[in-house]
């Protein structure tokens, strides 16, 4: 299976999870790497701050920016970030399960668009946003990751998306890079073909 894009989601405990996860990733990792992380309305910064950690070129995408590969995208706050056949688009409908952006927003967008080539990471968070979105992942034919509860820093979103669907894998965060990169070893397409 190839695999063409990487979505992660977080909330409570995310910034932590994502300082170790984002330092992991090989730097020819080539696949584009989507993060939702919630965030309040007015913190700023979140994206100078996690390039700091991350060898990839990070950045908060545009309405209608094309999606590369190798490169890491975070949702800009108080936005959902959906994906198009044709790149980004961003959106200030009302928050979903109270979080604007929404994991479930990106991910079943994701599915929509690269259907089995999509995988799916759930980590930290205090909530349940993810799990339907990690679930219409797997209902088309994507693969599905998730940190191990036991050891995440808030178990809610982990439990919720283990709930929801069959997981692929169930990792402690210190293994979920390698696993990715190991993924990413298989070349992804340099653009989405229906």
């Amino acid at each position: 299976m190839t695999f063409e894009i990487v979505v992660i989601g977080t909330s409570y405990g995310g910034l932590s999870a994502l300082q170790e996860v984002l330092p992991a990733l090989a730097p020819g990792f080539g696949m584009p790497v989507v993060v939702v992380q919630h965030r309040g309305k007015d913190s700023d910064n979140l994206c100078e701050f996690l390039q700091r950690y991350c060898a990839l070129p990070l950045s908060e995408p545009n309405d209608k920016e094309a999606i590369a590969p190798g490169r890491v995208y975070l949702a800009p706050r108080d936005y959902h970030l959906l994906i198009e056949k044709d790149g980004f688009a961003l959106s200030t409908e009302a928050p979903v399960g109270y979080a604007r952006p929404s994991v479930n927003v990106l991910f079943e967008s994701a599915a929509d668009v690269y259907q089995e080539h999509v995988v799916g990471v759930v980590l930290t968070g205090a909530n349940t946003d993810g799990a339907r979105g990690l679930a219409k992942i797997k209902a088309y034919g994507g693969l599905c990751v998730v940190e191990d509860p036991a050891g995440a820093k808030s178990r809610g979103m982990p439990e919720a998306a283990i709930a929801a669907t069959s997981v692929d894998a169930i990792l402690p965060l210190p293994e979920i890079a390698s696993f990715l990169n190991q993924l990413c070893r298989h070349e992804p397409r340099s653009s989405y073909a229906s």
